[in-house]
């Protein structure tokens, strides 16, 4: 590239920062971010995408110039980290490594890598560590009771190597938490405080537990979780149960609307439910439709044994219904053919994500 060429880029650039500041919308980040990117300059598009995502948060194209960003620059970030390995493989490079696949959502790389580091590197904690966090990402979105277990399994493990790791007390004490068991979470707790790696996210819990002692059986809180499809606290020490599940909603709700043919939405979380559309009160057929066919769908995934109904498209002669459940929060659309189901969906399930932990989880 000559110096004109790179003067020209440089002018670009400048004009297009100027008008994100000036005249922020979608199309003003994407166009910088797609400048961004083709400079190679993926850290730099991330950092935009998010900011774009921070005014914008209804941006489906946002959401996918990130996601194309991120992708790379976790790209390069493997390439490196290969390299590393092939020239001095030590269990830190392997973890750093499957830490990496996890953030991407290769959970079969993950797995080769943190067996393969653990046949090498016997006596190392991280590999099980990251078997435990890969666990826990399945356990929290899909509430699998199986993989909630096998985290729990992975972190013992570690802590039988080491029993001063502060990062396996860490994890051990933030799910036993979410699921309830208040007796093994404060025992971790009060290590971590004793290894003087207490932090305010460990103080709050601790003194959520100070009543709580014994062994409790996680086995059997895990199993609850999955049956009821819900946490009993959700993170860093908080009782979800204290804030109102539907003030974060609205705004999302609004927005889904604003997708073409889109004619009715509802968001339920527990006994509580938003509506927004052509909803005529709480006998509407559209209301009472989605609770059955999310019951059913959730009755047959369990009868099957194939795991959680998450999100699903039923077509029928009053038009297309989208939905999508997570834990016992509840997100459904009614639209027309022309809607993207696509992007329907997506949207969807970033408003149920958010209220997975901290429900008591009873059926809506």
């Amino acid at each position: 590239m000559n110096l004109i060429q790179k003067l020209k880029i440089r002018k670009e650039l400048k004009r297009l920062e100027a008008r994100v500041h000036e005249s922020p919308s979608p199309s003003t980040f994407i166009d910088l971010g797609q400048v961004y990117i083709n400079l190679g300059m993926l850290d730099r598009t991330v950092t935009l995408a998010d900011e774009g995502l921070a005014l914008f948060p209804q941006s489906a194209e946002l959401r996918k110039l990130r996601k194309f960003a991120k992708k790379n620059q976790l790209s390069a970030r493997i390439a490196e980290l290969r390299t590393a390995m092939t020239k001095s493989p030590s269990p830190h490079v392997y973890s750093e490594l499957a830490d990496v696949y996890l953030e991407l959502g290769d959970m079969d790389a993950v797995h080769g890598l943190t067996e393969e580091c653990i046949r090498r590197f016997p006596q190392d904690t991280g590999a099980y560590l990251v078997q435990a966090r890969a666990s826990l990402t399945a356990f929290y979105r899909d509430l699998s009771a199986r993989a909630g277990i096998a985290a729990v399994e992975s972190i013992r493990k570690a802590l039988k190597i080491d029993v001063r790791d502060a990062k396996a007390h860490k994890l051990m004490a933030d799910v036993c938490y979410r699921v309830g068991a208040f007796g093994t979470a404060r025992r971790h707790l009060d290590e971590l405080v004793r290894l003087g790696a207490a932090d305010e996210e460990v103080r709050s819990m601790q003194a959520a537990c100070t009543e709580a002692s014994g062994d409790d059986d996680l086995d059997a809180l895990f199993h609850r979780a999955e049956f009821k499809g819900g946490l009993a606290r959700g993170a860093g020490g908080v009782d979800g149960r204290s804030g109102d599940p539907l003030k974060s909603a609205r705004d999302a709700l609004t927005g889904i609307m604003q997708i073409p043919g889109v004619t009715k939405a509802v968001y339920i979380v527990g006994a509580k439910a938003l509506v927004r559309g052509d909803v005529s009160g709480g006998d509407d057929p559209f209301l009472r439709l989605v609770r059955v066919m999310s019951r059913a769908a959730h009755r047959a995934a369990r009868r099957m044994d194939i795991g959680n109904f998450n999100k699903g498209v039923v077509d029928g002669s009053f038009g297309r219904i989208c939905l999508c459940s997570f834990g016992d929060a509840l997100a459904a659309v009614q639209c027309e053919a022309l809607s993207s189901v696509e992007a329907v969906l997506e949207q969807l399930q970033e408003l149920v994500a958010s209220s997975l932990v901290g429900n008591d989880g009873g059926e809506s």
